[in-house]
């Protein structure tokens, strides 16, 4: 199962025209207006949307230079977002996700351009608009989210994943129409990769996906990566290619943007995702991907968490009461 071919009436381009009709007046003579002045009447609009996110741009395959389809094949494996057809929670929020980790109840967001240098725009729409434009209907969407709240209360967050694991959940959606909804969500996380990243363009293919997959997965949140990001967006050592010194570099740049992104909490709790993502930023990647993805993990200290058994806690705890001052008295 892959992505529809792209340049046959695609789906991430029937977006785009979904999308503007939500923001645009029902009566073309009064496009032209300032919408607090227009009948609420006139407007087809989602309650939660902001000025941010009233349009998804157009997006043609030469747009970017990797193959839409092979980002969307990495994020159905099971190392990174899974293929899910009925909701489930996400694994740190417990809130609702189907298909490849689309999210079923995030709002339109005013996510404001602070780089005065990067002219691209960021577009955050909401869960309903993007499922709107995927062409599936509204009311099924709340029906979802309604069984969703149900089933959590009473299965709880561990039960659930145990379900999907074995695969007891019913499905919600079809492979086609979750296959809608990741098309459309990776288009807008390539946009806004673009947003995010100065140059962009002059990225490698690889590079370029590996930003798109850590807007996909991270959303707004990715600007809590100040180190990240400044690493990225420092393309200072393009001004030394008249010194004779641009391969030495260009590698020390990319392994700053590597290490900031190995040293997060993210890369250490997302080890096995963390490693083929970084991995991407490697100038040398296409190559030879295994070695590259073997330098980055033994480079990633993963996140230990301890768990200790109740018995044994238990008999901790009388130890230590054993040898208190109080013991016996």
């Amino acid at each position: 199962m892959g992505a529809s071919p792209i340049g046959q009436q695609p789906i991430h381009m029937q977006a785009s025209t979904e999308l503007s009709a939500f923001f645009r007046p029902a009566n073309p003579s009064q496009e032209n207006q300032p919408q607090e002045n227009l009948d609420p009447s006139l407007l087809i609009a989602m309650p939660e949307i902001s000025y941010a996110s009233r349009t998804l741009p157009d997006f043609v395959d030469s747009d970017i230079k990797f193959k839409l389809g092979t980002l969307m094949d990495l994020l159905r494996d099971s190392r990174h977002e899974s293929w899910v057809l009925a909701a489930y929670p996400d694994p740190k929020t417990s809130r609702p996700l189907i298909g490849a980790g689309f999210s079923l109840e995030v709002k339109a967001t005013e996510h404001l351009q602070s780089d005065p240098l990067n002219p691209h725009p960021f577009v955050e729409p909401s869960s309903a608009q993007l499922w709107r434009a995927a062409g599936l209907n509204s009311a099924r969407l709340q029906l979802i989210l309604e069984q969703f709240e149900a089933d959590l209360k009473a299965w709880s967050k561990k039960n659930f994943r145990r379900k999907i694991k074995t695969r007891q959940l019913a499905p919600e959606v079809t492979d086609e129409e979750a296959t809608k909804l990741l098309q459309i969500s990776v288009v807008l996380a390539v946009h806004n990769a673009r947003a995010y990243c100065r140059g962009f363009d002059q990225l490698t293919s690889s590079q370029q996906m590996a930003l798109s997959q850590l807007v996909f997965q991270m959303g707004v949140n990715l600007e809590e990566f100040t180190q990240f990001l400044s690493a990225i967006n420092d393309l200072g050592y393009r001004d030394l290619s008249q010194l004779g010194s641009v391969p030495e570099s260009e590698a020390d740049h990319w392994k700053a943007v590597q290490r900031a992104l190995i040293q997060s909490d993210w890369a250490r709790r997302y080890t096995s995702r963390a490693v083929t993502v970084i991995a991407m930023f490697d100038p040398n990647y296409d190559e030879d991907p295994g070695k590259a993805e073997r330098e980055v993990r033994t480079k990633i200290r993963p996140l230990v968490v301890h768990h200790r058994k109740k018995s044994h806690a238990r008999s901790d705890r009388a130890v230590n009461d054993s040898q208190s001052p109080s013991a016996g008295n």
